[in-house]
């Protein structure tokens, strides 16, 4: 089973959420399916994993594996990794990164990787989160949301995976502010990148286990997702 990269449109749209309740659905239908995030960053939690990111994915994957593995690199500073590099002297480890997804894969049966921001995200001087996606040879799910200023957005994140020829498995819209009726949302992005909208997730304020696989399997096109 091929696995995924959850990128987004930004960050703050809802990857860790995405990325979380996919892995529980894909759990329920009896998938082993681990989860990583390569690059995490801001305060560390005293307890578990540092990043609360990671912990919830984990948790949602009911996976147990090494934190070297499902996160190599955190940073002690809400910012990309190369701000973090240039700020804290700390150069991001992309070999560490990729040895550590190898390793995972031969794990679990799928993996989902989630990516930190946008898709153009720098982690090195030209090396961005397009880079990692395209040494992973793994296919992408777009994160976007419902806001106003989505579509641009959105758009420009396609166009650049057209750029690095990364494939696109679809968008899927979180629809958790005020903004476009996703209905026209999901016409209009249908439309301009001919990338299918996979779905689109309401605000979610319970997130155990039951309500998760409740609205991603009512939700989502997952038979499309897995094609």
């Amino acid at each position: 089973m091929k696995s995924l990269f959850i990128t987004g449109t930004d960050t703050d749209v809802g990857k860790t959420y995405v990325t979380a309740g996919l892995a529980v659905v894909l759990r329920k239908m009896d998938v082993d399916v681990g989860v990583m995030k390569p690059f995490a960053a801001g305060s560390a939690q005293r307890k578990g994993y540092k990043s609360e990111d990671v912990e919830i994915l984990s948790r949602a994957a009911n996976t147990h594996d090494p934190e070297n593995l499902v996160n190599p690199q955190f940073f002690q500073i809400p910012a990309s990794p190369y701000t973090a590099w240039k700020t804290l002297k700390i150069k991001p480890r992309v070999s560490t990164v990729l040895s550590g997804f190898k390793k995972l894969s031969k794990l679990h049966d799928m993996l989902l990787v989630e990516g930190m921001g946008g898709i153009m995200t720098p982690i090195l001087k030209d090396y961005y989160i397009t880079n990692l996606i395209k040494e992973m040879k793994i296919p992408s799910v777009i994160v976007t949301r419902s806001k106003v200023g989505t579509v641009n957005h959105t758009v420009m994140t396609v166009k650049m995976c057209e750029k690095y020829k990364i494939p696109v498995k679809g968008i899927i819209i979180n629809d958790f502010e005020n903004g476009y009726a996703v209905k026209d949302l999901t016409r209009d992005l249908e439309n301009l990148t001919c990338v299918p909208v996979l779905g689109s997730i309401p605000f979610i304020k319970d997130m155990s286990d039951s309500s998760l696989n409740r609205v991603f399997k009512n939700n989502i096109d997952l038979k499309l997702l897995l094609k």
